[in-house]
């Protein structure tokens, strides 16, 4: 039985095909995702938007591609970055374009001086509903709503959708549905009760009619209509999954031991996770619900594969100011070359990479501390770099662990920041106290989504059943 998982990414968009006996991936297929349309004055304004048809071709040819390589499939599960929004319109059509998770319009001012953050963040609060999981940032769907909606942008009859569920909906032609897993990166959604929060709505002039309705995760959306058969070689009737959060997914499609793993993963982004049978959000920890109706505790910090690259982007700069460089060399075989040789400790320098700030405090910014004569190389700032961010995830998960939902005894690690970088590997072992294991494969969300599409179609009896089909590497 083959099953088809599909990762929406701002980056690439990605088809993997899982054999659900055997946990073998058939294929990958990936493409970039071209579709921006952001402006160059725009993106000075924080502003991150994407053409939605233009990104839908693309969902179609990586299905076709995973499709006529694997000879066909028996149902689709789809995830996809949780936090950005579209709007569509009572046909189903997109009305503009798609605002992406990186969007900042959030920060802008009201005409009363506060963000639109702030002053949603102050209502959600006051309400107690912040407890609750309702907690607005820039990028979230609410947020982005929010402002589209005081600035009189959202039209009669208009339905707020997560990307990868609005992609469900082109191939299944409904309106877009969603699940918990998506709806708690809205910021108007009560992650506990797994509702929207009406009594936040009123005060922010939003409406229950635009949101869509949530189904429980593993749902059956529909299934295939002939028009989407045509252009993507899937047969007519296919089953198709309601979408999963990108997180929720990669969990799923890493972690073998709910109860007993904590999960590191490292992308463009980073967060460390944890299962847990109930939600207890902090200030800092975010209680995701999970696909299996209980929660993911979520320390998302703003550091990842990116506070890595933009360190590789200042010595290319370097390069291009002082020696000729041609500002796009592969540098990060070369950091980690010179980082490996610097101690652990970096010699006293100590960076902390919040250089977009965090979910909590957006305004805040990176720091280098102990700078001296002895530790200022680019070796050694590689690798007080690569130990800011082990230590980010470190402390994250210390405070899951005051809470009582620590104490894992298996160390997981996921995403191309932990999978390309072994020394990045050797320092969260070092500072976990624990061995890492990484799956085999290398698309975990999408890997997670193709499970999600065969516990949906009855294969597995629940989500703990497909544990036994992920593998790990064995290699260094």
């Amino acid at each position: 039985m083959h099953y088809l998982g599909l990762d929406i990414g701002t980056t690439t968009i990605t088809a993997v095909v899982v054999n659900v006996e055997t946990g073998q991936v058939i294929t990958v297929q990936s493409a970039a995702n071209d579709a921006e349309v952001t402006s160059v004055s725009d993106k000075r304004m924080g502003r991150s938007e994407w053409h939605v048809q233009r990104m839908m071709q693309v969902v179609f040819g990586v299905i076709k591609q995973a499709v006529d390589v694997s000879g066909g499939v028996d149902g689709v599960g789809v995830t996809g970055q949780m936090h950005g929004m579209l709007v569509v319109d009572a046909k189903g059509e997109p009305v503009g374009s798609f605002i992406g998770w990186q969007d900042r319009r959030g920060m802008d001012e009201m005409p009363n001086g506060e963000t639109y953050v702030a002053h949603m963040r102050h209502i959600s609060e006051d309400l107690g509903a912040y407890a609750l999981g309702c907690r607005p940032h820039p990028g979230y769907l609410g947020t982005t709503l929010f402002w589209l909606a005081q600035q009189n942008k959202l039209p009669d009859g208009s339905l707020a959708s997560f990307l990868p569920d609005y992609v469900v909906a082109q191939l299944t032609e409904t309106r877009p549905i969603t699940d918990a897993t998506n709806a708690a990166g809205s910021g108007l959604f009560d992650a506990v009760n797994r509702v929207w929060h009406d009594p936040l709505l009123h005060p922010l002039n939003l409406s229950l009619d635009t949101l869509p309705d949530v189904h429980n995760s593993g749902t059956r959306a529909g299934t295939v209509t002939q028009t989407v058969a045509d252009q993507t070689g899937l047969k007519m009737g296919t089953p198709v999954c309601v979408a999963s959060g990108d997180n929720q997914a990669s969990f799923l499609g890493s972690v073998g031991d709910l109860d007993n793993s904590v999960l590191v993963n490292v992308g463009t982004g980073g967060q460390v996770s944890v299962h847990a049978g109930e939600a207890k959000p902090t200030p800092e920890l975010e209680a995701r619900p999970f696909v299996d109706g209980g929660f993911l505790l979520v320390g998302a910090g703003l550091v990842g594969g990116r506070s890595y690259a933009w360190l590789r982007d200042f010595f290319r700069e370097i390069g291009k100011a002082f020696y000729g460089g041609t500002g796009d060399e592969d540098l990060y075989e070369a950091m980690n070359r010179l980082a490996i040789d610097v101690a652990s400790g970096s010699d006293g320098l100590i960076c902390e990479p919040l250089f977009t700030g965090t979910r909590r405090e957006p305004n805040r910014r990176g720091v280098w501390t102990g700078v001296g004569t002895a530790n200022f190389s680019p070796g050694h700032m590689a690798r007080a770099l690569l130990e800011g961010l082990t230590e980010q995830f470190v402390r994250l998960y210390g405070e899951m662990d005051q809470m009582g939902v620590g104490g894992r005894t298996k160390l997981i690690g996921a995403g191309n920041g932990i999978r390309k970088n072994a020394l990045l590997r050797s320092i969260l072992e070092e500072q976990f106290g624990m061995t890492m294991q990484v799956p085999i494969h290398t698309e975990e969300a999408a890997f997670g989504a193709a499970l999600m599409g065969a516990v949906s179609a009855g294969v597995f009896e629940d989500v703990r059943g497909v544990g036994q089909l992920i593998q790990y590497r064995t290699d260094d």
